[in-house]
């Protein structure tokens, strides 16, 4: 009975030592060392009560928080506010979904930001109908960043009676088209349906300048199932100030590719323009009413002029061009029914009334294009014209180092009208339809008809 009463204390006593033990801090193991069952017991113990109820203060600092979501995830706007991707506008990139409405989305977002980037991603087609990108109120420095594919519609049904452009680019501030991109403007369907002649594309001065301060509408209704008679230009700037183009590859236009109307401060670089050479009308940059402009380092194929200039030009620098097929450098469409015409301070290189002053041909190399140069006082693109080449007067034209072929083998030889001037060195073939002297006194122009410098 006494070694029975003895035990019971003794065995209570040793699970109370036990639970007080597993609730020591560990500094008190210095003086009393657990065994390794009851070690193990007390880590047990201590892993359930963190999990539980969250362990000590110093235990809960050191635990990993949850990992937030990754980046990529994350729609681009969330990670930059300033980029505008289409895609996050509703845009599908498949080449048959009509994103156009998200490009207009995509616009009115980013054209309320300075700096912003409107980003057309790679690897996506997009079928985008005409459009506008306009200001004034947009902020300045807006990127246009392509570097996918957008193409033109093909239904006669999206284009109504005809309209002058595709995309428009209208009185913005700094704008920069940039990128590893294409447009495409489906120019086929045009070429197919549409008349050689009678183009259009000079004929926007009534456009810009309406004398009644609104825009007539073409009344020209298209037949069914035949795109319109006035095709669209691919790309047109209008009365914007310092804009860049660069990088970007336009091809198969309806007609004119690249256009700048009432700009001041154009820049154009690394720019590609392919059309086949029997494309009609299809200039790879025409410049009209423009100044400070500067065009270089960029490849020019098309089936007509590779750079035109006509009125209202000044300050215009173009080098190292590769330019063909095509029909070369023209400053022409001068004088157009008797229109005052007035181009200055051109310089190319490297690659009514009125007059042409302070031209600069040098350096030029072409390859295969029917008219390498031209400065036209008698434009005309219709079957009959009456010749008005005593509108414009021609001064100060200098042609050095031209080099390379052409295709119209009708012309066998340079051709000038009533042209005065000084040969410097020979010219294959011979210039022999330059006059020596000066022009008679009996001027074609008096000096109220003469442009200012």
């Amino acid at each position: 009975m006494c070694s029975c009463s003895f035990r019971k204390p003794t065995l209570a006593f040793a699970i109370l030592l036990l639970v007080w033990w597993s609730n020591v801090e560990p500094c008190s193991s210095s003086r009393v060392r657990p065994s390794r069952r009851q070690r193990a017991v007390v880590a047990s113990l201590w892993r359930r009560k963190g999990k539980g109820h969250g362990g000590s203060n110093h235990h809960h600092s050191t635990k990993p928080k949850s990992p937030a979501p990754p980046p990529e995830t994350l729609p681009r706007q969330a990670t930059d506010p300033k980029v505008f991707n289409v895609l996050n506008f509703g845009a599908k990139g498949d080449g048959a979904t009509d994103d156009t409405k998200a490009f207009q989305d995509a616009w009115a977002s980013g054209c309320k930001s300075e700096a912003s980037v409107i980003e057309i991603p790679a690897k996506y087609v997009f079928l985008v109908g005409p459009i506008s990108f306009s200001g004034p109120y947009c902020q300045h420095n807006i990127v246009f960043q392509l570097d996918g594919t957008i193409i033109a519609p093909t239904s006669p049904l999206r284009w109504g009676s005809g309209l002058l452009q595709w995309l428009e680019f209208m009185k913005l501030v700094g704008l920069t088209i940039r990128g590893s991109g294409t447009i495409d403007g489906s120019g086929d369907v045009w070429w197919q349906s549409g008349p050689y002649d009678d183009d259009p594309l000079d004929d926007q001065s009534i456009l810009i300048f309406p004398t009644n301060n609104t825009f007539p509408k073409p009344n020209l209704i298209p037949m069914t199932g035949k795109m319109p008679r006035i095709k669209p230009t691919a790309i047109r700037f209008y009365g914007s100030f310092n804009v860049t183009v660069t990088g970007i590859t336009i091809q198969r236009s309806a007609q004119c590719h690249l256009k700048f109307d009432n700009c001041i401060g154009v820049s154009v670089y690394n720019f590609t323009v392919t059309s086949p050479g029997d494309s009609p009308n299809t200039d790879g940059i025409h410049l009209q009413n423009s100044k400070d402009v500067l065009i270089r380092s960029s490849n020019i194929s098309c089936g007509d002029d590779c750079v035109s200039i006509q009125m209202g030009c000044t300050n215009v620098y173009i080098h190292n061009m590769n330019c063909g097929p095509g029909h070369g450098i023209s400053i022409g469409g001068l004088g157009r029914d008797n229109t005052k015409a007035c181009v200055s301070n051109i310089t190319v290189r490297d690659g009514g009334s009125g007059s042409v002053q302070g031209v600069q041909f040098s350096n030029i190399h072409v390859s295969e294009v029917q008219l390498p140069i031209v400065i036209d006082q008698y434009y005309c693109d219709k079957t009959k014209c009456t010749n008005q080449s005593s509108a414009v007067a021609l001064a100060g034209i200098n042609y050095e180092n031209i080099r390379g072929t052409y295709t119209k083998y009708h012309m066998y030889g340079p051709f000038c009208w009533q042209t005065f001037g000084q040969l410097l060195s020979p010219t294959v073939p011979a210039v022999d339809c330059v006059q020596m002297g000066k022009p008679s006194s009996k001027k074609v122009h008096g000096d109220d008809d003469m442009c200012s410098a």
